[in-house]
């Protein structure tokens, strides 16, 4: 189910309520929570993903222009109140991560097709992010260092969780 309502927010081929998308990806997120992420997290085990809720923050309020507070708060509802201990932001210039996607060849999904301006309030959002667990790597610099970075953000926090196991 996750999946399905990713795939029709991010494939649609209209133009989709700002609200309507909201909703789809926190249905996708609820579904993730509830079938995968809290199950992993009650068995002891490590959760990466690649977006979470302050990826709906930098994307549906800074770039769609919906209200912070009410996003904030049908966030908590479809996660259950569930926070990341630690939250990558991966900041790059929207010109150098259009080149890359060039690059590589990427199908673009209905967010990567919108404008320049829509790209940088979303940066700028990830950019102003602060508070516990943040933290922000400059991912102009090599694939390498990028990775390196991430994984020593990532170790220093779940290293922790693997006390008193022998």
């Amino acid at each position: 189910m996750a999946e399905a309502a990713r795939k029709v927010a991010l494939k649609f081929p209209h133009d989709i309520a700002p609200v309507a998308e909201l909703f789809l990806f926190l249905a996708a997120r609820a579904d993730l929570v509830h079938r995968v992420v809290r199950p992993a997290l009650e068995a002891g085990q490590v959760v990466v993903a690649d977006r979470f809720d302050l990826s709906t923050m930098a994307y549906q309020v800074a770039g769609g222009g919906l209200p912070s507070e009410e996003v904030a708060r049908a966030i908590r509802l479809a996660t259950g109140g569930l926070v990341p201990d630690v939250t990558l932001v991966l900041d790059v210039p929207v010109a150098v991560g259009r080149a890359r996607q060039r690059a590589a060849r990427k199908v673009q999904d209905r967010f990567e097709r919108q404008d320049d301006a829509f790209h940088d309030r979303v940066r700028e959002a990830y950019r102003r992010a602060d508070g516990p667990g943040v933290v922000h790597i400059d991912a102009t610099q090599s694939k390498r260092l990028v990775q390196e970075a991430a994984w020593r953000e990532v170790t220093a926090v779940a290293a922790p969780t693997t006390r008193g196991i022998s």
